[in-house]
């Protein structure tokens, strides 16, 4: 059909009317999208797959899927709900509802029902859901998961950042949270706390919480406490924000990290009981988008909601392998000289590379997303730079993701040793090749930029904090 013969409900399209087409290609775009770009972890991992089909070597260091794979039990209970073809109830399966909130009463000690419970279809979705349907600020502390401010940008919210220092291990401080609310006190807000923290690795102790619990209450903000990263803190001593502020927090996680199941795309809001208002109108929205996730998926997640005896051993055995790794990566990189404190949950690290700042810009590389570039060109390592997670460009940190392993393997092995043996480097390099490798490729190519200056001057850290 010519533009000329274009028509809408029978009648001629105004004569100004420029249909969609070569002559017009973003110019009718929402305002909120013109101009944005897909995700930075999943262009990194679409840009390994092209140097990869060139023949390039490639240490998939940026994606952050779990290398382990789903539990047998879990993928059994898949494959005996494969036939299950039904719509289930927008706000999920009663029996999974169920499950999830049995699994926080469990793990927080938090009082959460079946009617608190909202499933989705990965909690990245559930995320996006909350901020459409909740009018307020989103605060977020950098640096910060790449898709939080994405979001609020596309639903036209206000995004406001609270900068952290890698002299606090990049964590929000409770000071600078109260001296933001306190500069508008009756301001909707919702805070983001994501820990086990993705990009850093690190977490919050017992007594941060409780301070940031109380600033939060302070000022009746809702906190969104992303704890996807929870059941894999190295030591296996997460503790949620719910337990010190669980009349404002929700609960976010599901199976994609834990579980090793990020395809399956399925996530879960846990939210205190006055709060259900917002789980219902994100309930309405489901239900005119996404309508309900995908039943199969459901089934098979109460098994691993439940938990039982094949999860504990999964998730310790997962633990020993993350925590030896983590190590062993932050070692390889401090002596190449790099400033970097040990991971204590996920599979992340984010290393700063500013004692390096004076060979790299005499090679021109000023900013993150130069040195991520320069860094895979010359070692095949691929990284995603500060600056995607909230960081200064001109400050030269990354994220490096340490999960370029067979997972299984890893697993079956850690098995096989006894829960008393220690992973030394010999079984990380006999387990986890790809990386160990790739740090050392990253070492040797700091080593050949030359001298550095091991302690920056107070300026230049002032500079790039």
């Amino acid at each position: 059909m010519s533009h000329d013969t274009f028509r809408t409900g029978g009648a001629p399209l105004p004569a100004t009317f420029d249909p969609p087409g070569p002559s017009s290609p973003s110019v009718h775009l929402n305002l909120n999208v013109r101009g944005a770009a897909p995700s930075a972890t999943l262009q990194v991992n679409e840009m390994c797959d092209t140097l990869e089909r060139e023949g390039r070597e490639v240490f998939r260091l940026g994606l952050g899927q779990s290398p382990f794979p789903v539990p047998e039990p879990v993928v059994q209970a898949l494959r005996d709900n494969a036939g299950r073809k039904e719509y289930l109830p927008v706000r999920g399966l009663e029996a999974l509802r169920e499950a999830v909130a049995a699994y926080h009463r469990r793990r927080t000690g938090t009082a959460r029902l079946a009617e608190n419970v909202l499933i989705g279809p990965g909690s990245k979705e559930l995320m996006f859901l909350l901020q459409m349907v909740y009018y307020g600020d989103l605060v977020i502390p950098t640096p910060s998961w790449v898709s939080y401010a994405p979001q609020a940008r596309i639903i036209g919210r206000h995004v406001r950042w609270i900068d952290t220092a890698s002299a606090n291990d990049w964590k929000l401080q409770p000071d600078d949270l109260e001296k933001l609310c306190a500069s508008d006190p009756g301001r909707p807000r919702i805070v983001v706390l994501n820990y086990p923290n993705n990009p850093t690795g690190h977490t919050y102790s017992d007594r941060e919480l409780q301070q940031l619990g109380e600033v939060a209450r302070r000022y009746r903000v809702i906190v969104l406490s992303d704890e996807i990263y929870g059941e894999i803190h190295h030591q296996g001593a997460h503790v949620s924000i719910a337990r010190y502020y669980p009349e404002g927090t929700i609960i976010s996680t599901g199976l994609s990290k834990w579980c090793g199941a990020g395809g399956w795309r399925l996530g879960t809001f846990t939210c205190p009981r006055h709060l259900g208002w917002l789980l219902e109108a994100m309930a309405v929205v489901a239900s005119e988008t996404y309508t309900s996730t995908s039943a199969p998926i459901q089934f098979a997640a109460v098994t691993a909601f439940e938990g039982g005896p094949f999860i504990g051993p999964y998730l310790r055995d997962s633990r020993r392998v993350l925590a030896a790794l983590g190590r062993h990566c932050a070692a390889v990189l401090r002596g190449a000289g790099l400033q970097l404190p040990e991971p204590v949950g996920g599979f992340y690290i984010f290393p700063d590379f500013r004692p390096f700042r004076e060979p790299l810009r005499a090679r021109g590389v000023r900013t993150s997303s130069a040195l991520c570039r320069s860094l895979l060109q010359d070692t095949g390592v691929a990284t995603i730079p500060g600056e995607s997670f909230g960081r200064p460009p001109e400050e030269l940190t990354l994220r490096m993701a340490y999960v370029d392993f067979d997972g299984g393997a890893a697993l079956d092995a850690v098995a096989a040793l006894g829960e008393e043996t220690a992973l030394h480097d010999a079984f990380l390099r006999t387990r986890c090749p790809r990386v160990t490798e790739a740090m050392d490729r990253v070492a040797n190519w700091l080593r050949a930029l030359g001298d550095i200056d091991e302690r920056p001057d107070e300026q230049e850290m002032k500079e790039v904090s």
